[in-house]
């Protein structure tokens, strides 16, 4: 396989999709070695299929808004990879979103679920809407008009979107509630769902929690512990609280969290009633971090920074897409940081992955860490199919075991003849593998 070939290819055909083209570059750079000695793969060109989306929806939302304006968003679903099951993947709504975001995350979500062991397949969608300043009546009638576009290509064995950025538990709600109506079955096609009517417990913070499993599976394999470890995350909605709270719960100090203003650090520690403030900050409609200082006095607010300047033991992006950059993992390792988790998907630049393995630092791809978010959404698949509700315990126990078998791959697939742990590679190989050999049993299709 040539990988700059197809690489140039891609770029041909798909120009300033600059997201999309990291991403599959990252993926087929790992993946190169052993895709090589599998000669049946290139001669099905598994690498050129699975570099494409089954299908794109791209589509016209118009709502009307409290002014009796009427408003018209961009709506898309990226159906990526249905060779393990049905298309899973999150919703997002905020202004930044395009194609390239939605094909990156969908192609991601595709070997993300296929590391989970559960029968799901890789899909994105979203809206260039943003809900911050929108009312909740607004908020419902975009919703409802989002899903009466795309109803028609959703299913409980076909595609089951769930919540991103900007899609929380409520439009989850107003999306599936639309869903139900036009289809009259309920069959728990939306996953984060309300507990009310057929959601999971535990999920809102599955994300951080399986990401902090994550990573004390990473610190066990090293004779370590995490207990004692300072931490640094970035952002502060659910991911962020989810893995502080898991973090204080493991006996670790989360000192940082972030938002587009800046960043807080908290000497103290964030626990307690802090980690709950943040979600307070969260939906306050603000969207900034500087307030914590004022509630909390021993915290400092730096302004228009990020947290990687602050020495820490464990680094954990929990915002966005390339957040941390070359210079911010060339600070991380000067200040002598162990580890460095995407709980973000792609949180850092490639830059930063290189400077993190060059230097042998310990370091993990969202696509690993993170997948515990999907993870139990396909739980909740699971409940919903039983008509049935686990405790918390049971899915947290579940949640254990799956992110303990996503480590357990990506030891196996990355391990390096000098003992080195390359989680990057073993992730991408590992969920390369078993996508690949799903499309080569099922043929040319």
């Amino acid at each position: 396989m040539e990988i700059n070939q197809i690489l140039s290819n891609l770029e041909a055909k798909h120009p300033g999709e600059n997201e999309y083209l990291q991403a599959v570059r990252e993926v087929l750079m790992s993946v190169a070695d052993v895709y090589n000695s599998h000669p049946e793969f290139e001669k099905a060109k598994i690498i050129e299929r699975m570099v494409e989306p089954d299908r794109i929806l791209t589509f016209r939302v118009t709502w009307v808004d409290d002014r009796g304006e009427v408003q018209t968003n961009l709506g898309y679903r990226v159906q990526f990879n249905k060779a393990i099951g049905p298309y899973k993947g999150g919703i997002r709504f905020h202004a930044s979103v395009n194609l390239s975001i939605l094909k990156f995350l969908g192609f991601e979500q595709t070997f993300k679920n296929a590391l989970t062991t559960l029968p799901m397949g890789g899909a994105k969608g979203g809206s260039d809407f943003s809900p911050r300043g929108k009312s909740d009546a607004e908020i419902m009638r975009f919703c409802q008009a989002f899903i009466l576009e795309l109803w028609k290509n959703l299913g409980p064995d076909r595609d089951v979107p769930a919540g991103d950025i900007g899609v929380g538990a409520r439009e989850v709600g107003y999306m599936y509630g639309m869903y139900k109506k036009l289809v009259d079955e309920h069959t728990g096609t939306f996953t984060g769902k309300g507990l009310d009517f057929g959601g999971s417990r535990i999920r809102p913070e599955a994300t951080g929690f399986g990401a902090l499993y994550f990573v004390e599976n990473m610190l066990k394999l090293k004779g370590d512990s995490i207990k004692d470890k300072t931490v640094a995350i970035s952002g502060f909605g659910n991911v962020a609280w989810g893995a502080a709270l898991k973090a204080n719960e493991l006996g670790a100090k989360v000192v940082t969290i972030s938002g587009p203003d800046g960043y807080i650090y908290d000497p103290d520690g964030i626990s307690g009633e802090k980690v709950d403030y943040m979600l307070e900050l969260r939906s306050s409609g603000e969207d900034i971090v500087e307030p914590y200082v004022e509630k909390y006095p021993g915290a400092k607010f730096f302004a228009g920074k990020k947290p990687w300047e602050q020495k820490v033991d464990i680094a954990l992006p929990c915002a966005t897409q390339n957040e941390l950059n070359g210079d911010d993992a060339k600070q991380l390792i000067a200040n002598g940081v162990q580890m460095v988790a995407e709980v973000s998907n792609m949180g850092c630049t490639p830059e930063a992955i290189d400077a993190f393995i060059e230097s042998r630092t310990t370091y993990a791809p969202g696509k690993a860490v993170n997948a515990g978010g999907v993870a139990t959404s396909g739980l909740e698949m699971s409940q919903n199919a039983m008509h049935m509700q686990w405790s918390a315990e049971e899915v947290d126990n579940k949640l254990h075991f799956i992110m303990d078998s996503i480590h357990e791959q990506c030891v196996k697939y990355g391990t390096e003849p000098d003992g080195f742990i390359n989680y990057m590679k073993g992730a991408n190989i590992a969920g390369f593998m078993k996508v690949a050999h799903a499309m080569m049993a099922q043929g040319i299709i």
